[in-house]
């Protein structure tokens, strides 16, 4: 059973087949008629019920049309991806041939007989790596390359296939070093995120003009690389903050656009945005949104932050973000005064949820540390995370590093000052922060050294100083760090990426 088929009632879509024509015969063809785009649309905006109502009926009126085996494909790795639901993609990754096998029925002469069939393998790459199938995703990967790139060779204007090539292109640069071998050996794939960046814009420039389908998602994909990949937030901000994204009325629109918002130091527009989030009854449910509002509302030291986390956790079924979540409970109950609430949460941390993704794996190493973090550097790592640099410079203000007695908390003063001064354009005091952190921290594979060193980086770039900038990063890469090693090494990557471009 699809996706859309648990949401189709049997008889209506029976009553549908029975105005199929018998004698129908008309060739197999891809076409994006006005039926198929409100699917698109609809399965885009989590709406799987009227989907499924749209595709039936493209399949009983218009039986050669294959666009149905891409939309149900779109919306069955979408559906796996949000809900984390390990019975249903083993369930559903079965019907990835059949599918396969009925896009392949199309005119071999048409640009969408590859692009489909690359494009539903890139879809169901990603939802093999929420998994931890990266095998099958870096296979999925380079076959759905090879398809991209020979039908760039037979149609080059073709804008739909450029969308996905510009994608693949900006992220072949930073893979990180535990995934090389896959993507070299599975793939074949190269590029670089300024490579990519130019296509995504030429695609973006050319679909000005005609109407394609795919703008939208290739909006938000050019986000995202700005915001990831060329660490360029303003740009990230700029893309989305646009009509042709609907945050109040499109589930996914808004969990983009406020992850964007928080992720730019626009905290309190984040808020505004998951607060108004359509929750009805016609859109799967998307948890994510109470994970994200409760840490928004958690870096405003907002009192009601915990309720959102407990919502988020009483209905996500997934693997990811649970032990993240009681950690942000239990800094909830600390930055409020309640020591035995952090102490609880965080043994639930220990016991529930899987430590695969980073946030998951660092919240569970500060639940095996028994070390409470400092309040003072608590409070004042969520201000900063919300994008309220003053506020967080007001907590920090009357402390110095010889006020803390643990040495960890001293090289974490170091590093917050430095990002705090950073973020309000005062180079010369942070990089004097960063130096200390670094220096105090390498030795022990510190997170905060690690991150220091990046962020020296950045800076040497954005003063367009590129040696400086490369030393910095290539020490970056030699650096090891308690958390989130694999992402420090990757925007490090991603900024010698942007040095050679």
């Amino acid at each position: 059973m699809t996706i859309f088929q648990k949401y189709v009632s049997l008889p209506g879509f029976l009553l549908l087949l029975a105005s199929v024509p018998l004698s129908a015969a008309a060739p197999f063809r891809y076409e994006i008629t006005p039926k198929a785009q409100n699917a698109y649309e609809l399965t885009t905006s989590l709406r799987f019920t009227e989907a499924g109502v749209v595709v039936a009926q493209i399949r009983a009126k218009d039986p050669g049309n294959l666009i149905p085996y891409h939309l149900e494909n779109y919306a069955d790795c979408l559906a796996v991806y949000i809900s984390e639901d390990e019975n249903a993609y083993n369930r559903l990754k079965r019907k990835k041939s059949e599918r396969l096998a009925a896009v392949q029925q199309c005119d071999p002469h048409s640009p969408y007989f590859r692009f489909v069939q690359a494009d539903m393998r890139l879809q169901w790459a990603l939802a093999h790596l929420k998994f931890g199938d990266y095998f099958s995703a870096f296979s999925e990967t380079g076959k759905a390359y090879k398809l991209l790139k020979k039908n760039q060779e037979l149609f080059p204007s073709f804008l739909p296939n450029q969308k996905d090539l510009a994608l693949l292109h900006a992220i072949a640069g930073v893979v990180p070093d535990e995934f090389k071998w896959g993507m070299k050996f599975l793939t074949g794939l190269e590029g670089s995120i300024a490579q990519g960046r130019r296509e995504m814009e030429a695609v973006l420039h050319k679909s000005r003009s005609t109407h394609f389908l795919f703008e939208t998602e290739t909006r938000i994909m050019y986000a995202f690389l700005l915001l990831h990949l060329a660490n360029d937030g303003q740009a990230a901000w700029q893309a989305v903050s646009k009509d042709q994204l609907q945050p109040a009325q499109n589930p996914v629109h808004c969990f983009i656009v406020a992850n964007i918002a928080m992720r730019t130091g626009r905290n309190d527009k984040a808020i505004e945005l998951l607060e108004r989030c359509p929750r009805d009854n016609r859109h799967i449910p998307l948890p994510f949104i109470d994970q994200m509002l409760g840490v928004a509302k958690l870096r405003r030291l907002d009192p009601d932050a915990d309720k959102y986390m407990i919502r988020f956790l009483q209905q996500h079924k997934g693997r990811n973000f649970i032990k993240d979540a009681y950690q942000k409970l239990a800094w909830h109950s600390l930055v409020h005064g309640d020591k035995k609430g952090y102490r609880q949460n965080m043994e639930y941390c220990l016991q529930k949820g899987h430590a695969t993704i980073g946030n998951d794996r660092s919240a569970l190493r500060e639940a095996r540390s028994e070390h409470l973090p400092h309040i003072i550097l608590l409070r004042a790592r969520l201000l900063f995370d919300g994008g309220y640099f003053q506020k967080a410079l007001e907590v920090m203000k009357n402390e110095s590093a010889t006020a803390f007695e643990q040495e960890r908390h001293r090289i974490e003063y170091a590093y917050r000052m430095g990002r705090i001064h950073h973020s309000l354009g005062q180079m010369d005091t942070a990089m004097k922060f960063y130096q200390s952190a670094l220096q105090q921290g390498r030795a022990q594979g510190s997170f905060f050294a690690c991150n220091a060193c990046l962020q020296i980086g950045l800076i040497y770039e954005q003063l367009r100083q590129p040696v400086q900038a490369k030393e910095y990063f290539q020490r970056c890469l030699s650096l090891e760090s308690d958390e989130y090693e694999t992402e420090l090494h990757q925007k490090a990557k991603a900024g010698l990426n942007r040095l050679k471009g």
